[in-house]
């Protein structure tokens, strides 16, 4: 994972993230709905890694009331982004990268929303999570399965390394309850392949690297392809792979 890479297009996307990120805000919701379902409440000690522009993180404020809110993301321009949240004495920010900022021990809940795909480990998080939450803790995550973007892969042979819920869920087992799983593909439809590429670069994602789409004729030929194997109806489809996972941390 090349992490500056990975900041440098999300802090590039900040102004248009927010009105593009109609996939990540649903996911959000879910999530929420999904703690509200299976975390007691109140929630004291809360940990967010990859917050971005503050869609979850305004979530969790609203609902779970906790008595302190930590907010952490590689881009330290996020920042800027989550300014209202941060004028709350109980809200606080930390930038960095989450596999190894130091997070503070005691937590009650770690959890994000669609950031774990850019991990280096992710299992080797888990257990730093772990050993971070306090004897009653949950982890919780959204992150993307295999079939994420899979036309961009299909064409381009480019995506990250996708973990499978399976996967996740035996990594996890060691050291987690698992208290919920699932997964769902949501499509997407845009009128022509140029669009699904303004889509991407406009959340921060673009699955393809810098040298794929140089020229004029490169974009054609993508285009042309794109167009040929994913059409549906008057539109050509991108596939969002979500995977929603509420871990309680297992007693000793």
């Amino acid at each position: 994972m090349n992490k500056q890479l990975i900041a440098e297009r999300f802090t590039k996307a900040i102004a248009t993230y927010p009105q593009e990120a109609n996939v990540q805000r649903q996911i959000a919701d879910k999530m929420i709905h999904l703690l509200t379902e299976h975390l007691p409440s109140p929630c004291p000690k809360v940990i967010e890694f990859g917050c971005g522009t503050g869609i979850y993180s305004r979530m969790l404020f609203q609902i779970l009331h906790p008595e302190m809110l930590l907010l952490n993301d590689l881009c330290p321009e996020m920042k800027y982004c989550c300014e209202d949240l941060l004028k709350k004495e109980q809200v606080s920010f930390l930038p960095g990268d989450a596999e190894t900022a130091p997070f503070p021990a005691e937590s009650t809940l770690i959890t994000s929303c669609s950031a774990l795909q850019w991990f280096e480990s992710p299992e080797n998080f888990f257990k730093r999570c772990n050993a971070l939450l306090n004897k009653q803790g949950y982890f919780a995550f959204s992150t993307f399965g295999k079939k994420n973007m899979k036309e961009i892969r299909r064409l381009t042979g480019n995506g990250l390394p996708y973990r499978s819920r399976e996967e996740l869920v035996t990594a996890l087992s060691a050291d987690f309850d698992i208290l919920h799983s699932e997964e769902e593909l949501i499509p997407l439809s845009f009128d022509n392949p140029i669009k699904v590429l303004y889509h991407l670069k406009q959340t921060g994602v673009t699955g393809i690297s810098s040298g794929q789409l140089r020229t004029r004729r490169d974009l054609q030929r993508f285009s042309e392809r794109y167009t040929q194997e994913f059409t549906r109806g008057t539109s050509v489809s991108l596939t969002y792979h979500p995977i929603y996972i509420i871990a309680k941390k297992k007693e000793a």
